[in-house]
This record gives structure tokens, sequence and C-alpha cells, in this order.
């Protein structure tokens, strides 16, 4: 059964979820060649609607894909997520068209919510090596939130069949980078550490925001390129992403941690700061 809540826009057009659908000449489809945006909505307002769509735009200007008018992207998430009720994970993406050399030319957009998925509200992860990942080099996909997120997908199936709930990956250069879905924090004692953007991780939303909370409660940040051995000797791990918001990790692969006071800290600050934004 589907978890979709709403008509499917394609592009402005609400259509039942079996009869929405792409061309199957799109580079997108084809090639994975296009992009997307995954935002959280609660009580039916997406929280940091323009962070989102700023950080498509940018994405799209990348692949040299025209998108929409701002005004209709920003009313069909807003519609998605009002239609939605509650809360909800606004979906929209972005298709590369139907022309190999032009990229944008008939391109589709397509917007939708759908539930917010359930869970122990923990995660495991298993560290994972991701060669396809940046890792500090640049490229044309370098910021981009593509939808080629075939190797992300691959990384977190390996690990979940290993037992895990998710993959942490681990560049060539043996630096912590990220989960397939989620930015990685850690804590020792009051000090936060993260890996910093210039290694091509995802400008996150969520990790942006916790960020910002983190500061508010006198918690220090350190970003930088750190090796495995600087995540399990921290007192505390946790994700942040649209879905997971701030979440404890209790085990790297075989290195267990507890559900630790800070990292609750940081995740009622969040839980505030929502409040305060969409009410």
């Amino acid at each position: 059964m589907s978890d979709i809540l709403t008509p499917v826009l394609v592009d402005g057009e609400p259509l039942p979820v079996e009869t929405a659908t792409i061309s199957v000449l799109d580079i997108g489809f084809q090639r994975g060649y296009g992009c997307f945006e995954a935002m959280r909505a609660y009580n039916g307002t997406v929280f940091r609607l323009e962070q989102h769509l700023d950080r498509l735009r940018s994405s799209a200007k990348a692949l040299e894909i025209p998108l929409p008018a701002d005004p209709e992207l920003a009313s069909w998430s807003a519609s998605a997520a009002k239609l939605a009720g509650g809360d909800s994970v606004v979906r929209v993406f972005v298709s590369g068209g139907v022309d190999l050399t032009k990229p944008g030319m008939g391109s589709t957009t397509v917007v939708f919510a759908e539930a917010v998925p359930t869970g122990p509200g923990v995660l495991t992860v298993e560290p994972r090596p991701a060669p396809w990942h940046p890792d500090g080099q640049r490229s044309e996909l370098t910021g981009v939130k593509s939808l080629s997120y075939g190797p992300n997908l691959a990384a977190s199936l390996a690990s979940q069949r290993a037992g895990y709930d998710d993959a942490l990956l681990i560049g060539r250069s043996g630096t912590v980078l990220e989960g397939p879905t989620f930015s990685i924090g850690w804590l020792v004692g009051r000090k936060l550490f993260t890996p910093s953007l210039d290694l091509g991780i995802l400008a996150s939303i969520t990790r942006a925001a916790a960020l910002e909370i983190a500061r508010a409660v006198s918690v220090d940040i350190e970003e930088g390129r750190f090796p495995l051995d600087a995540v399990l000797g921290a007192d505390e791990v946790f994700a942040m992403s649209t879905v997971k918001e701030v979440m404890p990790v209790t085990s790297v692969g075989s290195a267990g941690f507890s559900e630790g006071s800070v990292t609750a800290d940081l995740a009622a600050a969040f839980t505030t700061l929502v409040e305060a934004e969409v009410g």
C-alpha cells in the first residue's frame, strides 16, 4: 500500500498516484539525471520551505535544468503539505527531460506528500566504504541533491542485510562522511563534531538547524575531517535529517552508545525551533 497521502502533482496537475507518470524517454528515468528535495511538514506547514527550494534551485542550476517559477514550486509544495495535514514528508522530483543534449527539455516536476516513516526513534549504523563519494574532491555533482542515489541505496541495503538500520559512509581517505540519507554528528562532553561541507556531503537543512540550536544551548562545534576512530571514541552519536530530525545513534558497527543527555537536549531544542517557526 502506498504511503502517499495526497494526489500527485505532475507539473502542477493533480493525478491519482496510479496514473502519475513520466516518459520512459526521460533521462531522469534512464540515467538518474535530475534533482529532488525532501521537506518535513508539521501541522500542514513545510519547515524551512525557502531553504529547501534554494537548495533545489542550486541543484537544478548545476545540472542546467530549468525549474518552474519560484511561486509555482512554493505553491505546489505548500499545497501538498496542507492537503496531507498533520505531519508529512513533502517530496519534489525534477527530471532531466527527454533530450540527452539539452537538459531540461521536456522536464517533469513531481510533487507529493507521504506519511512520515515510523520507527524505534534510534539508529544503528555500519561503517561502509563509499568509493563513489567525492570525499573532498569536486565534480559536476558536488553539492547536488541528485536523483542518482543508487550507490547510497545499495549501501543502505547492504548494511540492513548485515543487521543494521543503515550505513555510515567512509571515504577513500578513511574520513567519516555522512549516512546515505542523513548527516552525522557526535559529542565529546558538550562539544559537537561533524564532517565539514567541503567534503562534498549534502548541505542538509536539518544539519544547519541542528548547528544553530547547538550554539543556542551552549554546545561548542567543530566541523572538519575526522577518521572513524573519532566517532568510535565519542560519548554520544546522532543522525540529522528531514525524516529523522535529531536521532540518537546507539551503535556504530560493534561500538555501542547510550542515548545521551546532550543529544536529548538538541532534539528537544530542535522541536522547540520547529514549533516557533511553523506553529
